[in-house]
């Protein structure tokens, strides 16, 4: 069973309608994990680039797999038979599922919206799919994760404030269905999901009836879809000062390290994006300021470490120059460093974001990383350095 207390707020932060930045222990049935809380992407099963072991070596303690992908290949009945998800990719901390509502958006080509759910044609073999409340209820079932999240439409951006009801009341209602399906819940905490767009009222009314279902988590979705920043920022704060204080807040498919410090002043606990893993393999590593490209020409002769602040693996015994190399040649162990390398920076923002809560010390993190950033120069293109 889900158990989550708050440990401590931050009295610096408060300057935000959401909430105030806080820390939190939310205890599940493979672990605990301390929050605010960053979860690397697992979307096939895999943390890609990495094992098992090794995202745990870093420090996470809970990661985030896809209900749509894992029910396409390898299926779910396949992973439910062999154990569930946590044993079959090696995993003993806890899981959180997505629904695959975010594939409804960024697939909408494919697909074919009704009250009933949700009709798309595989991306795997192009056959015809129907994923409905209850059955996204039924595979995240079957997987097994700790955290389980409601379907809903996740609502594209722009759209009018009629479009955006629209969309938000079926979310709702297919919340309400998602709980009735749930069989799971003694061993699955079921999070709803605000939508809303844009609009600061449609996101507080969201949240309101969320919180009147009495669920055990709540996130926030539809953010960073193209969106303005201060855009997100409205729809965030709207929606938290609305959710209950006593149950954890996600903040769905965010994770810049910039996003993740303003977030949490405004009260959110979980992330999750693929940013770290997949700028890694486009030869792109996150340095303390902004991101550098390894595949400038620059760092042919670079004996430097990635960053200098940084004691990951990759930064303990390879220089640019070498990593550099590795992504040039196109040798598969080029994308693992870099990832192992990025994977470990989000994990020490993290406990940088805790540690400033605890003193009271959020805006001056942020500040420290603001300085860091307009004091960073990294030319995007030199020498041979192609583009992503």
């Amino acid at each position: 069973m889900m158990r989550f207390q708050v440990l401590q707020k931050a009295a610096d932060s408060g300057r935000f309608a959401g909430a105030p930045a806080r820390t939190g222990l939310l205890n599940l049935p493979h672990g605990a994990v301390r929050t605010p809380a960053f979860l690397p992407v697992g979307t096939q099963g895999t943390v890609k680039a990495m094992t098992s072991e090794e995202v745990a070596l870093i420090g996470y303690e809970m990661i985030l797999a896809n209900t749509y992908h894992l029910r396409l290949r390898p299926g779910d009945e396949v992973i439910r038979d062999l154990g569930g998800l946590h044993r079959f990719m090696h995993w003993d901390r806890p899981i959180l599922t997505d629904s695959g509502g975010y594939q409804v958006f960024s697939l909408s080509r494919l697909r074919k919206l009704t009250e009933e759910g949700v009709e798309f044609a595989s991306p795997v073999d192009g056959a015809r799919e129907f994923l409905s409340p209850e059955r996204a209820i039924q595979i995240q079932e079957n997987l097994g994760g700790d955290v389980i999240m409601v379907l809903d439409e996740c609502t594209p951006y722009p759209v009018t404030p009629e479009e955006a009801r629209t969309s938000m009341e079926l979310t709702l209602r297919w919340a309400e269905r998602c709980r009735k399906a749930q069989t799971r819940a003694r061993d699955q905490a079921l999070f709803g999901i605000v939508q809303g767009s844009v609009y600061p009222e449609l996101r507080r009314e969201c949240a309101r009836r969320l919180a009147d279902l009495d669920l055990p988590g709540y996130a926030v979705g539809g953010l960073s879809v193209g969106e303005p920043k201060e855009d997100l920022y409205a729809g965030l704060e709207a929606a938290v000062a609305h959710l209950p204080e006593d149950r954890p807040r996600y903040a769905m498919g965010i994770g810049t390290p910039e996003d993740l410090v303003d977030c949490v002043e405004r009260g959110i606990d979980l992330f999750d994006c693929v940013m770290p893993t997949r700028v890694a393999r486009n030869g792109r590593a996150y340095v303390r300021g902004g991101r550098i490209n390894i595949r400038n020409a620059r760092y042919a002769r670079d004996p430097r470490p990635l960053d200098e602040t940084c004691e990951c693996p990759t930064c303990r015994h390879y220089s640019r120059a070498y990593l550099r190399h590795l992504h040039q040649s196109g040798e598969i162990l080029a994308p693992r460093l870099l990832t192992w390398h990025n994977l470990h920076f989000f994990y020490q923002c993290m406990v940088d974001i805790r540690r400033a809560v605890g003193e009271d010390a959020v805006g001056k993190l942020r500040g420290r990383w603001e300085r860091e950033a307009a004091a960073f120069e990294e030319p995007e293109t030199e020498g041979d350095a192609r583009a992503d």
